[in-house]
């Protein structure tokens, strides 16, 4: 497992916001596997049950918000099957609100939509949880959501506003990152087949690709690839076999989706450090 140095993490407590189903496996599966089976209590909250979503598997078409408007129930099943899948027993809904789609389209006009909620009435929603699990580490997105979903953005203020509202302090917070170097290199294996990733064959066109400077944190979740990609698999309608995410794997290798990058934002970096400075372990400076 890398660098990570503890033999148990009994006793540390991680909470993860995110805004849809399948987020979670797709930026910190392995992340979440490997602190669960060493002992750490990892809680998700997810903020939609992603109405909106595209359906990838033709069969359950008529699951799309345009028809019978079924899909955000068919996204809890997935979402339990795939942390079933990470070990994870502890993953709740913040609330009821709804997929906001993407921004400047129909569902964000939505009353009931996660984007129209007042930030601090889901704040305090996610203050309660808080405040219950009393969690050392919080990890969530960048301000940008990561590529500017209004859902992600929304999911981000929630999760920084409710942490300087409660009367719990989070020792070290954390926003997911992708840095430039690992993408371009997905870009150089998928344009060895002909392919391009997510439409594009320039990194500096992927809006969640960042400067490998504002990685301050490199989890080593390789021994735990294997369960990421089963669990991606079970968000089978978000997720597609033959999609860029598979077809990055089988390019670069599983071992692309062991290690998950991030940026902290509260707190200081702790030891051990790699060879370029970085942080392999999120629990490092923590005190219990």
């Amino acid at each position: 497992m890398g660098e990570v140095m503890k033999s148990t993490y009994a006793g540390y407590r991680i909470l993860l916001v995110h805004a849809h189903p399948d987020d979670e496996t797709i930026n910190n599966g392995a992340t979440m596997a490997l602190y669960s089976t060493l002992g750490a209590q990892v809680t998700l909250v997810t903020c939609t049950r992603g109405e909106e979503g595209e359906v990838l598997v033709p069969e359950l078409s008529y699951l799309a918000s345009s028809e019978q408007d079924g899909l955000g129930q068919h996204r809890e099943i997935e979402l339990a099957n795939a942390m079933k899948v990470l070990g994870i027993t502890d993953f709740r809904f913040l609330s009821h609100y709804r997929d906001s789609g993407m921004m400047g389209t129909e569902p964000n006009n939505r009353p009931d939509v996660f984007w129209q909620v007042d930030l601090d009435v889901a704040a305090k929603q996610l203050v309660e949880v808080i405040e219950e699990i009393k969690p050392h580490i919080l990890i969530t997105y960048d301000e940008i959501g990561g590529y500017g979903h209004p859902d992600h953005i929304k999911a981000h203020q929630v999760a920084m506003r409710a942490s300087e509202l409660s009367q719990w302090q989070i020792q070290k917070i954390y926003w997911n990152t992708m840095p430039k170097s690992v993408l371009a290199e997905g870009i150089a294996k998928m344009k060895e087949i002909g392919s391009d990733f997510f439409g594009t064959d320039n990194v500096d066109d992927l809006p969640f690709a960042k400067d490998d400077s504002l990685v301050t944190t490199l989890i080593d979740g390789t021994a735990f690839v294997d369960a990421k990609m089963n669990a991606m698999k079970a968000h089978a309608t978000q997720i597609a076999l033959d999609g860029p995410f598979f077809a990055l794997s089988n390019n670069l290798g599983q071992q692309v989706w062991g290690h998950e990058y991030y940026t902290l934002v509260k707190g200081v970096k702790g030891e051990p450090f790699d060879s370029l400075g970085r942080e392999s372990d999120l629990t490092a400076g923590i005190i219990l």
